[in-house]
């Protein structure tokens, strides 16, 4: 709860409606500090179905704060289709800066940090995430990914095939909380790693660019 800005609390304050994935987690984190203002869930599910109505509450004048469960609105994150439906229609939108998984793990990997591919989540499907991986297997900068913790075994045995034993990979779990958890390691070695650490909820993944 400490990773929010002062000028995100006092966007949150004035706005008429929030806006977020878990009403719960949004509502436990306003409370804190004593802010009370109504919620309204958006999330993969209703995303579709909530748009237009949102849509039409910026277009009659109100003011709505996105929020995520963690990490930067929009990026990975159903609020992305919110912004993109609300540009279409020429809504103001206005960025609050604030705490980025990308950008903490980025920071403390030891990795280059000038240049860096950021993909997001992998396809589900080994078949397309092969042809993913080998979509950037050239790339020079740092790679990040975003990653579940049940899936990450399958991923690390996929980045192997088609990357090779060398790059180098950073794990990153649960940035600025109690659990906080980062992890070095090779994609030779990757497996054997992820049965030493704590795996759990999402993981921020690094890896190391093509140096050949």
């Amino acid at each position: 709860m400490a990773d929010i800005t002062l000028r995100a609390l006092d966007v949150l304050r004035a706005v008429d409606l929030v806006v977020c994935e878990d009403t719960r987690r949004t509502r436990s984190l306003l409370t804190h500090y004593d802010i009370h203002k109504p919620l309204i869930s958006y999330n993969d599910a209703n995303k579709t179905s909530r748009t237009p109505s949102l849509l039409a509450k910026l277009s009659n004048g109100e003011i709505l704060a996105l929020v995520s469960d963690s990490g930067t609105p929009a990026i990975s994150d159903p609020g992305f289709y919110l912004v993109r439906e609300a540009v279409k229609q020429g809504i103001n939108l206005v960025p609050i800066p604030g705490p980025s998984a990308i950008l903490a793990a980025l920071v403390v990997s030891g990795l280059p940090t000038d240049r860096f591919l950021f993909v997001g989540f992998l396809s589900k499907k080994s078949g397309r995430r092969k042809i993913q991986i080998r979509s950037f297997a050239e790339e020079r900068g740092t790679i990040i990914l975003y990653e579940t913790a049940l899936r990450l075994p399958k991923i690390a045995r996929d980045l192997l095939e088609v990357l090779g034993p060398d790059r180098q990979v950073v794990l990153a779990r649960e940035l600025t909380k109690r659990f906080e958890q980062v992890a070095r390691t090779d994609l030779e070695h990757l497996t054997e790693t992820l049965r030493e650490i704590v795996l759990k909820g999402e993981l921020v993944v690094l890896v190391s660019g093509n140096t050949r």
